[in-house]
């Protein structure tokens, strides 16, 4: 296949799951990568990308559907790219994720593990999200079978998600499956508000508009919280978007607003103003309480998040005596969690108002034996920090997706727990950070749990016991 004119292939094969959500088939010796199809099916492919290994393209026409496939219960399937799996049984789901975790602690890690668990699946597969955040766009995105259509395509004003690589489109959702109806009544009676009421909407690629970006968080407690951000201020028509949300939607218990006049839609750094009520909301777990700030971070699938953090206080046995340091901390959920359970307990994390969160959560449910610290992780967790703070018998890490950076793990190491617990998003960043740890850490145990359904992403935790100790 040469290069040139990208060519339209015919009754291609899916065979497997790939990486990122995608499906992939061998066309001349070369990998395809074909989204929104599950192995067995036979299409027709337009390629869109060519490189010297590997095709991408998209589906033109469909001959024969697998046996696998099932009908996907979201209107917006295929084209938000939020829930790329909805097309397979959700046991299937699990089995990919499970084999992939399995690939990439061999492959990448070079680990054959002792124990790998079966992967603890979510008992609700829709509607399991407590925060979602949703963009404007003055013009909502056409799909290629509008555009087809040759018709005269209205371009109304959107409010949703972006759309998989266009930084500046967005498709506009009138029905999420991911988040309970009040948060999808809240979302449509804002953009209808804002057409009826001549609001503008935001231009992505020029930067400029009044309604800019939404979040919606909830909780098991049945407290939300809403946040808006505005692209400039405009004092009357803002409160009076407020005060009608206020009015309309009682049930919000945290009504919040920032203006967001930079060139991206980061708030970590922003002043967010509180218009009505708490400027937080509460989640539960096992009896402890958990403040949520509008930065604050805390697992998108709070029953999920349960077991995960249940398996993690499992797998680390504690007895009661251990120092335990618990690294990218957050807002102090795991080490609250498992306090009980510890002698002291050490947090760190990068973000200030999250350990302050952190510290709160400890008081506000009367734990006393822990210490929170605000920093870069790599800076923070030194020689020295350990010296003051305590040799840890055992060491939790949650990193981001990233994974941990080589001089956090050489301090890890020179640290010499006896355990370590390692939470991951991602895998293959897991793996190559357990391959750098192997020469004194070995893995007992592998237990994947399933925190977001109907994707790709699945969360994994890893046991490690230090080699020739007892």
């Amino acid at each position: 296949m040469g290069r040139g004119k990208k060519p339209l292939l015919e009754k291609v094969k899916i065979s497997k799951i790939a990486a990122e959500g995608k499906s992939i088939a061998y066309v001349d010796d070369k990998v395809l990568f074909v989204p929104n199809t599950v192995p067995g099916d036979i299409v027709d492919v337009q390629v869109t990308r060519k490189r010297k290994s590997f095709l991408e393209g998209y589906v033109t026409h469909m001959h024969q559907e697998s046996d696998l496939r099932i009908s996907p219960v979201c209107a917006h399937f295929g084209v938000c790219g939020g829930c790329k799996w909805q097309n397979l049984p959700y046991e299937k789901q699990l089995e990919f994720k499970q084999q992939e975790i399995a690939d990439n602690l061999q492959r990448i890690g070079k680990v054959t593990p002792q124990d790998i668990r079966p992967i603890i699946g979510s008992a609700q597969q829709f509607y399991y999200r407590n925060k979602l955040e949703f963009t404007f766009s003055d013009k909502r995105f056409l799909t290629r079978e509008e555009i087809r259509q040759e018709t005269n395509l209205e371009r109304t004003p959107a409010l949703g998600f972006h759309v998989p690589g266009l930084f500046d489109k967005v498709v506009d959702i009138t029905h999420c499956c991911l988040q309970g109806s009040l948060s999808n009544e809240i979302r449509n009676f804002i953009r209808q508000y804002g057409v009826e009421h001549g609001l503008r909407f935001y231009n992505i690629r020029e930067q400029h508009g009044f309604l800019r970006t939404l979040i919606i968080r909830t909780a098991s407690t049945g407290e939300i919280m809403v946040i808006l951000a505005f692209g400039q201020e405009e004092p009357t028509a803002r409160e009076a978007l407020l005060e009608a949300l206020k009015n309309n939607f009682p049930q919000i218990t945290s009504l919040l607003y920032v203006i967001n006049e930079k060139l991206n839609d980061n708030l970590t750094d922003q002043q967010i103003l509180c218009y009505y009520g708490q400027d937080y909301i509460f989640e539960e777990m096992e009896g402890l309480k958990f403040k949520i700030g509008p930065k604050s971070f805390y697992q998108t699938n709070s029953e999920q998040a349960y077991h995960l953090y249940s398996k993690t206080r499992e797998l680390a046995a504690l007895t009661g005596e251990e120092t335990v340091y618990d690294l990218y901390t957050g807002t102090g959920t795991i080490a609250n969690f498992i306090a009980r359970k510890a002698r002291k307990v050490i947090g760190i994390e990068y973000v200030p108002e999250a350990i302050e969160d952190a510290k709160v959560n400890s008081e506000i449910n009367s734990i006393h034996n822990t210490a929170f610290y605000a920093g870069d992780m790599k800076e923070v967790l030194n020689a020295g920090f350990i010296s003051q703070h305590g040799h840890p018998d055992v060491i939790i890490t949650d990193p981001p997706r990233a994974g941990m950076h080589p001089d956090v793990i050489q301090t890890i190491l020179n640290a010499a727990p006896h355990r370590i617990v390692y939470v991951s998003c991602n895998s293959a960043t897991q793996a190559r950070d357990l391959q750098l740890m192997s020469e004194a850490y070995e893995v007992k145990t592998v237990q994947p749990v399933d925190m977001f359904p109907h994707t790709h992403h699945v969360e994994n935790i890893v046991l490690l016991h230090k080699k020739n100790c007892l």
